[in-house]
């Protein structure tokens, strides 16, 4: 079994309490690593380590290119240990061999090639003169921020990393990482690795844990200069709480119940398999999900048995076979949450039509089967409370304008797709969602050149993009007067006459 102790100030720590926990392989219900568990001790001494790495060390005041080209290292080293980490992230959070080598580390490996490309050759100054009110030089300044402390979900625990990470250094920040506790592998072994590629002591800190209080004392702390969190929208209420009593800067990417709307006009075996893949993808562990899945009446009963037929041939099981294409859901808790809310759609009236219970030949491991629901209202709660398990509602609307209203009847706006063959009438309909993505006969497809985020109770600030590095970043605005006496500068007189 591997061990795994806390990474502070550039080497490898236990936890001061002298305290571990077990990291639970969600396809066995088994251990597979040992981590720390860290407590506020260790808050405080990872804050300081970062401080100090801030006030007195090379990152921040090193140029863009110097960071770039190390950022670009990180992003090599990461194919260079693809497979070590597929094999980590798959035990650690039970996404399957397929999207490990697919997405999850191309994802991050990318991540770390965009911004430092991006930055490669930035300048953090720009000057301008200007000659209204009287004659100056000003110069624009693009500072780093100062410590960010990153909190980050299980679902895709390493490209959810490297969304923090990368930005975050590109920036000049220095950095506290703290994964969920389901998940703590791969943001050390992240850790490691940019410590190789020469980021320098300090500057990328990782601290692991079950306690829930870990994660308070990090927003909390005085020490820290920024917070970004990404996880459900009940915990960014806290975190955001936490934050407003230091007026902390805060990013928040929150949960989703997104709308993926089929229209009349769909290519319809394009839009079912993007409906089964929007809403099963990972387990539907997915913030952006598109779990509400909007029909045109007259389309619906063959829509569904469409759907039912594909999610038919969804191979769940072990997520290390590569013919495996679902695994299971991260934890116990998140099985038992699953069924909870199968029974309160039965409750309220919805049929199942699919799914709805466990595998039966699988009886170790969290699986559950994709699930898909019929005769919803958009107000039932499976349509309108996230459940971030394989759970579909599929819903019949009448016309355009009340598929774009059930739509957007929601608290949250995370993610959202249109399938239509008229681009022009997709685009006019996208532009009227209420959502931070809108993808058009496609999903799940976020890019790291354009931002990501939410609209309404599913957060604010913007991941990945140029707007992504600007987060982290604040500007200075340098004034340059000419050396002349108080005749030139005829403002003077407004306080005292010659």
């Amino acid at each position: 079994m591997r061990e795994f102790k806390l990474f502070l100030d550039g080497r490898w720590q236990p936890a001061l309490g002298g305290q571990t926990y077990e990291s639970i392989n969600p396809a066995t219900g088994a251990p597979w690593a040992i981590a720390a568990a860290a407590g506020s001790a260790d808050v405080d001494a990872a804050v300081a380590s970062a401080r100090r790495a801030f006030r007195d060390g090379p990152w921040p005041r090193m140029s863009f290119a110097q960071r770039a080209e190390i950022l670009s290292r990180v992003a090599d080293m990461l194919i260079e240990h693809q497979d070590e980490l597929v094999l980590a992230e798959v035990a650690d959070s039970g996404g399957t061999f397929r999207k490990g080598n697919i997405a999850d580390v191309p994802a991050s490996m990318q991540t770390f090639q965009y911004y430092a490309a991006l930055i490669a050759s930035m300048d953090d100054e720009r000057e301008e003169e200007e000659f209204v009110p009287v004659p100056s030089r000003n110069i624009i300044r693009t500072e780093p921020l100062g410590v960010v402390a990153a909190i980050i979900p299980w679902n895709f625990p390493m490209a959810a990393a490297s969304w923090k990470i990368a930005p975050v250094l590109a920036a000049g920040n220095t950095l506290i990482l703290k994964p969920s506790p389901y998940t703590p592998v791969t943001a050390l072994m992240l850790a490691e690795i940019c410590h190789q590629a020469g980021v320098p002591d300090g500057v990328f800190n990782v601290l692991t844990g079950p306690s829930d209080d870990l994660g308070d004392a990090l927003v909390a702390h005085p020490g820290v200069d920024k917070v970004t969190f990404t996880g459900s929208t009940k915990v960014g209420r806290l975190v955001m709480r936490r934050a407003a009593d230091s007026l902390k800067r805060v990013i928040l990417e929150l949960g989703g119940t997104s709308a993926n709307i089929i229209l009349e006009d769909a290519n319809l075996d394009g839009a079912v398999r993007g409906a089964l893949f929007g809403t099963f993808f990972h387990g539907g562990q997915v913030c952006e999900s598109g779990t509400r899945v909007l029909v045109p009446r007259k389309l619906h009963d063959e829509f569904v048995e469409r759907m039912v037929d594909g999610a038919a041939r969804i191979a769940v099981g072990d997520p290390m076979d590569p013919s495996t294409t679902m695994g299971p859901l991260i934890s116990d808790r998140q099985r038992d949450s699953v069924e909870r809310y199968v029974q309160k759609g039965l409750d309220e009236g919805a049929r199942c039509v699919f799914g709805g219970r466990r595998p039966k030949d699988l009886d170790q491991g969290y699986y559950h089967l994709p699930t898909i629901f019929t005769g919803v209202d958009n107000a039932m709660t499976i349509a309108q409370e996230e459940i971030f398990c394989p759970v579909v509602a599929v819903i019949p609307y009448g016309d355009e304008e009340e598929a774009v209203q059930i739509a957007n009847d929601s608290m949250y706006g995370l993610g959202g797709a249109i399938w239509s063959r008229d681009t022009a009438r997709a685009l006019d309909m996208a532009r009227r969602l209420e959502t931070g993505t809108v993808w058009i006969n496609d999903y799940h497809l976020l890019n790291v050149r354009f931002p990501f985020g939410g609209y309404k109770q599913s957060g604010f600030g913007r991941e990945l993009g140029p707007q992504g590095l600007a987060e982290y970043q604040q500007l200075k605005h340098i004034h340059v007067g000419e050396p002349s006496g108080p005749d030139e500068k005829y403002y003077f007189g407004m306080l005292i006459d010659d």
